[in-house]
């Protein structure tokens, strides 16, 4: 059976829209409530920025023959057992026949600050890969082939998301690929080397400016990192575990 791609390049650009919208919709919400978060926080408590790439990947997984599986989306059922703490929340879970099939995660981050932030998002996804992966180890989730899980992340391009930054390491050299990059730069090299270190099936950042709410314009970093390559992937392995009914 051929993948089906679900037209996802025009419905990323309509998440991209509704991502920048929906947060514009939750400053202004809590500016006329006169209980406005500092900062770019208000544009993010409402929680439903990333919503129609969620929605993307629910067509994703529905158009490539798994219709009856368990999308779970609701924080109530969203919980995985961990191995080296009790549990982990997650965005979006896939159950078909008692087997988890995919578990994805999906940030965004906006400025102006990336520094801080792009260290807690690095520490985040590497810490609950290997929280997982070593739970599927130890059989928490079954005797089943490994499901997959993604991580995808949009970023804010911005003058300061673009700018090179220095590192500071007094005792040992920084990796040298690290050195003089942007934070957008450095979310390409996390993603990279996520995969290549097989913490996650597929990882992509994708990065849009605010003026996106109009256009939906978005853009990838690599080859390796892209929204095509992560939607290929989860919709292979969608179509492998359909094949199995």
């Amino acid at each position: 059976m051929a993948l089906n791609l679900s037209n996802f390049e025009v419905k990323a650009r309509d998440a991209t829209k509704a991502f920048w919208g929906n947060r514009e919709k939750a400053r202004q919400k809590q500016l006329e409530s006169g209980t406005a978060d500092q900062g770019e926080r208000a544009g993010v408590t409402a929680g439903k920025n990333m919503d129609r790439f969620i929605a993307l990947m629910i067509d994703l997984i529905k158009d490539n023959g798994l219709v009856l599986a368990d999308i779970h989306l609701k924080k109530a059922v969203l919980t995985l057992p961990g191995f080296f703490r009790p549990t982990k929340i997650w965005d979006v879970l896939v159950i078909h026949q008692n087997r988890l099939v995919a578990a994805l995660e999906l940030k965004s981050q906006v400025g102006p600050s990336f520094g801080n932030n792009f260290n807690n998002r690095a520490e985040e996804a590497i810490g609950a890969a290997h929280d997982f992966w070593t739970a599927y180890r130890e059989g928490a989730f079954g005797k089943h082939p490994r499901p997959f899980v993604g991580w995808l992340i949009m970023v804010e391009d911005a003058p300061e998301s673009r700018r090179p930054v220095t590192t500071s390491s007094p005792h040992f050299s920084v990796f040298p690929e690290f050195n003089k990059t942007s934070y957008l730069e450095r979310y390409d090299i996390l993603c990279q080397k996520l995969v290549q270190e097989q913490l996650y099936s597929a990882a992509s950042v994708i990065t849009s400016t605010r003026s996106a709410e109009m256009t939906g314009d978005y853009s990838d970093l690599s080859g390796m990192t892209s929204l095509k390559t992560f939607v290929t992937s989860l919709v292979g392995h969608i179509a492998a575990e359909a094949a199995r009914i």
